[in-house]
C-alpha cells in the first residue's frame, strides 16, 4: 500500500488535481479506501495487493488535495479576516485532525466492542517476552497472547468500516464547497495546467530542489515513523501481547482522545507561544514514551501505564499531524500540490521503513531506530528556523527561495 502511494506521490496528485479539482478529487479517492474494506472480508493474497494498491494510489492525491484546500481556504479566510495566515493556516488543520484524529476513538470503540466478546486479559506470567523482548520472527513471542479473529468478528468489523467509507465519500460531494466558491484559485490552476502540463506532472520533482524540502524530509519521514511505530509496534509488542488483542482498542481510544483534542487546542497555544516551544513538546513527549519503552517490561498489573504510554504518544501526534501540515503550507506559499505531494510521499517512506522493519528487527533495535528519526528530523527543522530567521538563503527578486541548483553556483 504503502508503495503504491509513494510512486502516487511523484506522478498522480497534480494532474489529477488538476483535472478533477480539489474537493473531486478528495470524494473520488476515498473510494480506494472503500475498495480495500471490500478485500478484507476474505483476506487473501489475490484481494489485499489488489485492494492496498487502489488504496495506495487514491490516499496521496486524496491527501494533497486536503492539504491543498484547507491551506487555500485559510489564506482567503485570513485575508477577510485581516488575520495572521500562520495562525489561521494552523487553526484550520488543527480542526480537521480533531476530527480525523477522533475516527480513531469511534473505530477503536467499534473493534473492541466486537472484538472483546469471549476474549480474557493475558496473564502477566505469560508476557513475559513482550516490549522491549518483543521479537515479531520469534515463536516464542507471537504465541497465544495474541487471540484468533474470528471470521463473525472480521464480517462485522469489515461491514461497520465499509458503509462508513462510502458514507465519507458521499458527504464529501454533497456538503464540501468547492474552492471556486472562494476564488479564482482553481481556474489559475486549471489555466496553468492547460498551458504547460508537463510543467505541472514535474513539480514535485523539482520541488525536491527546494532547500527547506531537502531540511524537512527528515522531520516527514519521522511522522510516518512514529505512527506507524504506535499503530504496529506498540500495539503488537506492547498491548496485545501484554494485555490481549481485544484490549488493542480500548488502549488506542485514550490515544485518539489526547490526539484529537490536542489537535485544536495548539492552535491558539501556538498563537500566544509560537510553533518551536510546540515542535519541542512534541520532541519530549516522545522521547520520553521511548524511554519508558526501553525500561518497561509490560504485563497487564501495569494496566494505567498503558493508557498513559499511549496518551502521551497521542499529544506528540497532535503535534506532528497539525505543525508539520501547517509548516509546508507556510513555507511553500503558492507550491500547495507538489508541497504536499513530496509531503505526503516522504510520511509514506517512513510508514514503509517501519512496516517493512516488523517482521526483521526486534523491538529493542527498532526504539533506537525511532529515537535516531526523531532526532534527525528536529535538527533539520531547527536548521530551517533558523535559516527563516536569519533570511540566509539566497532569494529572488519575488522574496522566492532559490532551488540548490541556483544556489550552489
Amino acid at each position: 500500500m504503502y508503495g503504491a502511494l509513494v510512486l502516487s506521490c511523484m506522478f498522480v496528485p497534480p494532474l489529477l488535481i488538476s483535472k478533477l479539482k480539489v474537493k473531486l478529487t478528495i470524494a473520488v479517492c476515498m473510494l480506494g479506501y472503500s475498495a480495500y474494506m471490500v478485500a478484507q472480508f476474505y483476506p487473501e493474497y489475490y484481494t489485499m495487493i489488489p485492494g492496498a494498491i487502489l488504496l495506495g494510489l487514491g490516499a496521496a492525491p486524496m491527501w494533497s488535495a486536503k492539504c491543498t484546500y484547507l491551506t487555500e481556504v485559510g489564506r482567503i479566510y485570513a485575508g477577510i479576516t485581516n488575520q495572521d495566515t500562520e495562525v489561521i493556516v494552523t487553526r484550520m488543520f488543527g480542526i480537521f485532525f480533531l476530527f480525523f484524529q477522533s475516527s480513531q476513538v469511534w473505530g477503536n470503540l467499534i473493534s473492541s466492542a466486537v472484538l472483546s466478546v469471549d476474549s480474557e486479559l493475558v496473564d502477566p506470567e505469560d508476557a513475559t517476552m513482550c516490549g522491549i523482548h518483543y521479537c515479531a520472527m520469534d515463536n516464542h513471542t507471537s504465541n497465544s497472547t495474541v487471540n484468533e479473529v474470528t471470521d463473525a468478528k472480521r464480517y462485522t468489523l469489515s461491514g461497520i468500516y465499509l458503509a462508513c467509507a462510502l458514507l465519507s465519500s458521499v458527504i464529501v460531494v454533497l456538503f464540501v464547497d468547492p474552492l471556486s466558491r472562494f476564488g479564482d484559485y482553481e481556474s489559475k490552476k486549471e489555466a496553468a495546467t492547460m498551458k504547460d502540463g508537463v510543467r505541472l506532472l514535474g513539480a514535485t520533482f523539482r520541488h525536491l530542489m527546494h532547500p527547506y524540502q531537502l531540511l524537512i524530509i527528515p522531520l516527514t519521514v519521522w511522522s510516518g515513523v512514529e505512527q506507524a511505530f504506535i499503530q504496529g509496534d506498540f500495539t503488537s509488542a506492547f498491548i496485545s501481547c501484554g494485555l490481549g488483542v481485544h484490549m488493542v482498542g480500548y488502549v488506542m481510544i485514550c490515544y485518539g482522545i489526547c490526539d484529537a483534542v490536542c489537535s485544536v487546542c495548539f492552535s491558539p497555544i501556538v498563537k500566544i507561544v509560537g510553533r518551536i516551544p510546540v515542535f519541542i513538546l512534541g520532541a519530549v513527549a516522545n522521547a520520553a514514551i521511548i524511554i519508558l519503552f526501553f525500561l518497561w517490561e509490560p504485563n497487564s498489573d501495569d494496566m494505567p501505564v498503558f493508557f498513559i504510554a499511549a496518551a502521551v504518544w497521542g499529544i506528540a501526534d497532535a503535534v506532528w499531524q497539525t505543525q508539520i501540515n501547517a509548516f509546508y503550507g507556510i513555507i511553500f506559499p503558492g507550491e500547495a500540490e507538489a508541497a504536499f505531494s513530496n509531503y505526503r510521499m516522504w510520511e509514506s517512506i517512513g510508514f514503509i521503513i517501519t512496516f517493512v522493519t516488523n517482521s526483521t528487527i526486534c523491538i529493542d533495535t527498532k526504539l533506537y531506530i525511532v529515537i535516531g528519526f526523531l532526532s534527525a528530523g528536529m535538527t533539520g527543522y531547527f536548521i530551517i528556523e533558523f535559516l527563516e530567521k536569519f533570511k540566509i538563503l539566497p532569494r529572488d527578486p519575488e522574496g522566492n527561495i532559490l532551488p540548490v541548483t541556483e544556489c550552489c553556483r
